[in-house]
């Protein structure tokens, strides 16, 4: 695969694009020179500032990975092994905690991130050969941690569709965290593995409100439509929970109950919370939207965030960096458990079975027979 070129920068950020969650190409913690925008005394800041942008077009690079199996070694975290089928994510969520991953690949966290995709497009074989390996033994696995597997470009390329069609022939337990409607179209393959203890499938929801949604996440599943998928992922005998996260003080906050009773209502189970994390590039991008959409409460939003991480944007270690501290990171704890015992939710993960597993067969589908 080639290097995916960036798309058009925008130095500053230029105001709202409907349909991404930012337009600010800025730049990553790896570029070795640094740009900005300079008046040429003819008025170029101002034309442009004045001028409507188009939102660039998603373009899509398919890439042969080598392995596609990710070991976590967060204690904080509850599975072992983790797939992502994609790098980046067209859902353009603001907060996402993976838009930093992009400087890996020497593009932005900022537009690049949503409007660049990377599809690994051998994921299903690489996965084959590593179920097949010796010395190989199954662990709690976990499919789409960092970008969603059911972006829009898996209606066309299906690849984590064929990541699911190994797990099933090879009785292999996983669960799956996706905030799309797309996940419906494999219940096929998920409802039998649910029924037999090998899937469970966590939907999350972030608000009610769709005019929230659609500037906090603009191109995932609105919130009437993720209602729906847990309702009818209940309905085929998925166990299902809800994540609600992150928790953004004075955005989503005021709706942490509400969520929960929604989900409740539609037969999610399980429920877990995360309060905003901000690593890195993503600091600046969460406020640069902050002031663009919620300029009223901007610095109080951001003034809670803080007081839960020690006083810094982001707080990286182990135990703290998911629930926060601080009064402000305990009170929603209490709310949060409050809220769970009184809906009737579980408290722990949906337990898998492990013991199911067998080797997949080879390419063909064919066991060995030495």
């Amino acid at each position: 695969m080639s290097k995916p070129p960036p798309a058009t920068l925008m130095f500053a950020p230029a105001g709202a694009l409907k349909g991404r969650g930012t337009v600010w190409a800025i730049e990553h913690r790896f570029s070795s020179d640094s740009r900005s925008e300079f008046d040429d005394g003819w008025g170029t800041l101002e034309q442009a500032a004045s001028e409507e942008h188009l939102a660039p077009d998603t373009r899509v690079f398919e890439e042969d990975v080598r392995s596609i199996l990710t070991r976590n070694d967060s204690p904080d975290i509850g599975f072992d092994l983790s797939i992502n089928p994609y790098r980046g994510c067209e859902h353009g969520c603001i907060y996402c905690y993976a838009r930093p991953t992009h400087s890996y690949l020497n593009l932005s966290p900022g537009i690049d991130f949503e409007t660049r995709i990377v599809a690994k497009i051998n994921a299903a074989q690489r996965l084959r050969e590593a179920l097949r390996a010796r010395g190989y033994r199954p662990l709690h696995l976990n499919i789409g941690s960092a970008t969603d597997a059911y972006q829009p470009v898996e209606r066309r390329l299906r690849i984590t569709r064929g990541v699911i069609e190994v797990l099933a022939e090879a009785q292999h337990a996983f669960s799956l965290v996706t905030k799309s409607s797309g996940v419906e179209r494999d219940l096929d393959l998920i409802a039998p593995m649910a029924a037999a203890r090998l899937a469970a499938v966590y939907v999350s929801l972030t608000t009610l409100d769709p005019g929230l949604a659609r500037i906090l996440e603009p191109r995932a599943a609105a919130p009437h439509r993720r209602l729906q998928t847990i309702r009818r992922l209940t309905e085929a005998g998925v166990p299902v929970g809800v994540s609600v996260s992150p928790v953004i003080p004075f955005v989503n906050e005021p709706e942490l109950e509400r969520v929960l009773e929604a989900a409740r209502e539609a037969g999610a189970t399980r429920a877990f919370s995360i309060v905003l994390r901000l690593p890195w590039e993503l600091a600046p991008l969460f406020r640069q939207w902050l002031d663009e959409h919620f300029p009223d409460r901007a610095q109080r939003v951001m003034a809670r965030v803080q007081e839960m991480r020690g006083g810094r944007d982001n707080d990286a270690r182990f135990g703290s960096r998911m629930k926060g501290e601080g009064v402000w990171a305990e009170l929603l704890r209490q709310r949060f458990d409050k809220a769970r015992r009184r809906l009737g939710y579980g408290r722990e993960r949906v337990e898998l079975d492990l013991s199911r597993f067998r080797p997949p067969g080879g390419a063909d589908g064919q066991a060995e027979l030495f």
